[in-house]
């Protein structure tokens, strides 16, 4: 199986997820549960070997279930993304 990578500003958003997932001390399987998705699913997207990713809905479901803004979980500025080649 080959290793897949996310863009910066989607592991930016996956980490910011997981990150307030922890502050409100939420498991995988209950934030899965809130959210409607497989327990399989949230494990894919925090995985840094998976591709999975939130979609926009996801966002505003997360944003109700951990009690904040959709743009809580976007950084404050651009990331910049330099490629190297």
């Amino acid at each position: 199986m080959s290793t897949h990578s996310l863009t910066p500003i989607e592991q930016y958003v996956i980490d910011k997820v997981r990150e307030m997932r922890i502050a409100k001390g939420m498991t995988i399987r209950e934030l899965a549960d809130e959210l409607e998705v497989s327990f399989g699913f949230i494990g894919h997207v925090e995985s840094p070997t998976r591709r999975a990713k939130y979609k926009l809905e996801h966002l505003n479901k997360l944003a109700e279930i951990l009690e904040c803004s959709p743009r809580d979980f976007l950084p404050e500025q651009p990331i910049t993304e330099k490629v190297s080649q």
